[in-house]
């Protein structure tokens, strides 16, 4: 029965609307007890099947699965980087394709041997950027640390050697022995490929060398909180040596005739 009567009047406890005065004493009202309102709210919240989300991480998504805005951010960067290496080795191909002089007279040939030994150090350093990610979500900042340093050395080895391929360190460079930047569409490509590539080292070696001292200053209990950052530099330094392994391939292993003239 409903306390409302027709018209909207309302009907008065002990009316025919509520029935008698007996059955509403003996009206029983459900109550809910204190544990189970304990185990709903248990419930309710994050659990080991529902883990709570990282401040910083996204929610699970079908396609994408878990990541953070920061690496999604990073690899949002590195596509639109790759545009632009794209565009300066497909200039290079172009411009050596159409060319009826590509090498001019006096310019040297590059030291493919000395540059290998360089590439094969930036693989390296991949290996140990990847060590440095694996030990930072253990919570070893011991080996987190050396693993990073050990990395930055690799990329300052690395530009301390493609300064001594341009101005030589202890002997003569390409710049001495004649290869000159707007002496031949060869310099000019060379240079702007490797110098652009060799920016792009050191902003990295920067990065890594950021990324130490906040190591540094983290509690080892907290380190698992950095692994995140620290994958997202280690995305970085990848993108960067596997550019280098397409710019050595184009620019040092295929096959150049000699000079012309």
């Amino acid at each position: 029965m409903y306390p409302y009567g027709f018209g909207g009047a309302v009907a008065s406890p002990g009316s025919a609307c509520y029935g008698s005065a007996a059955e509403v004493r003996d009206l029983q009202i459900p109550t809910v007890p204190p544990d189970a309102l304990v185990a709903a709210t248990a419930a309710a919240s994050p659990s080991a099947e529902h883990p709570a989300e990282h401040p910083g991480a996204w929610p699970s998504e079908r396609l994408f699965g878990r990541a953070s805005a920061l690496k999604l951010g990073m690899w949002l960067f590195l596509l639109s980087d790759a545009f632009s290496f794209g565009g300066l080795l497909i200039t290079y191909g172009v411009l050596r394709g159409a060319a009826t002089v590509w090498w001019n007279p006096g310019e040297p040939g590059f030291g493919i041997g000395f540059t290998a030994a360089l590439t094969f150090l930036l693989i390296c350093s991949s290996l140990s950027m990847v060590l440095a990610v694996s030990y930072t979500r253990a919570g070893e900042r011991g080996r987190a640390l050396g693993m990073l340093a050990l990395t930055a050395l690799g990329g300052i080895a690395f530009l301390i050697g493609q300064v001594h391929e341009y101005f030589g360190i202890g002997g003569a460079g390409l710049i001495e022995a004649g290869l000159r930047f707007g002496a031949s569409q060869r310099a000019t490509t060379f240079y702007v490929i490797t110098s652009f590539h060799g920016a792009h080292v050191t902003a990295g070696v920067v990065i890594l060398l950021v990324a130490l001292v906040r190591l540094m200053r983290t509690s080892p209990a907290a380190l698992p909180q950095r692994a995140d950052f620290i994958e997202s530099v280690g995305l970085f330094w990848h993108f960067v040596d596997l550019v280098w392994i397409l710019v050595f391939t184009f620019i040092y292993l295929v096959p150049e005739a000699g000079p012309t003239g």
